[in-house]
């Protein structure tokens, strides 16, 4: 799966990259490690908004939930089910791109994963890169407050993430470039899937 990601480039570097515009810039900070379970936001540009980048949450939040629990369990949502899950299904046409520059997984040394090796994931051709992403807009029935947060869509490792990602061999979905405006596009989700990839560097740290 994917729970740990990386963005520390600056605001005008992923500006130039994706050809867009924070909305508001004075949210967004460079981060080494950003934890999914912060449920903090990160920068996404959505199929609505192709010049805007805009802070959504990370843990995506159905129209219908009747709070925010649920977004423990869709950090991250399983391509094959997509269109399955009453959590997604509602989401599968709402595309966005996740930003980030990296991610960290861990390589289990033995069966119960006590001993644990840390890799950062990078693209060998994208220094900047887009998650493909689902998302959704709630509002908070407390608060009336409106929530917009996504999922990162995984799929099936590939060989070398099979070899890191050894305890559950998945990858998230890392969207070629030429390839961003067709997943906005609401192109199939099954051409997504592993086999499609991009070429992968592994660092362990």
């Amino acid at each position: 799966m994917c729970y740990r990601t990386k963005l520390n480039v600056k605001l005008s570097e992923i500006e130039q990259s994706f050809d867009a515009r924070f909305i508001e810039p004075e949210t967004y900070k460079p981060m080494e490690e950003i934890n999914a379970f912060s449920f903090m936001k990160t920068p996404v540009v959505t199929d609505e908004n192709l010049g805007e980048i805009e802070m959504y949450n990370w843990g995506l939040i159905p129209f219908w939930a009747r709070d925010e629990k649920i977004r423990k369990m869709t950090l991250n949502a399983r391509i094959e089910s997509l269109t399955e899950k009453p959590a997604f299904r509602n989401s599968v046409e709402n595309r966005c791109l996740i930003i980030a520059n990296g991610y960290y997984e861990w390589q289990w040394k033995d069966p119960k994963g006590k001993e644990k090796q840390k890799f950062l994931i990078t693209p060998q051709e994208q220094e900047l890169f887009a998650f493909a992403g689902i998302y959704s807009s709630w509002t908070n029935p407390k608060t009336n407050s409106l929530v917009n947060s996504y999922a990162i869509v995984t799929t099936e490792a590939n060989e070398l993430m099979s070899e890191i990602h050894n305890n559950k061999k998945r990858m998230p979905v890392i969207l070629k470039k030429e390839d961003r405006q067709a997943w906005l596009s609401s192109w199939e989700v099954s051409g997504f899937a592993f086999p499609y990839e991009v070429k992968l560097n592994a660092k362990a740290i």
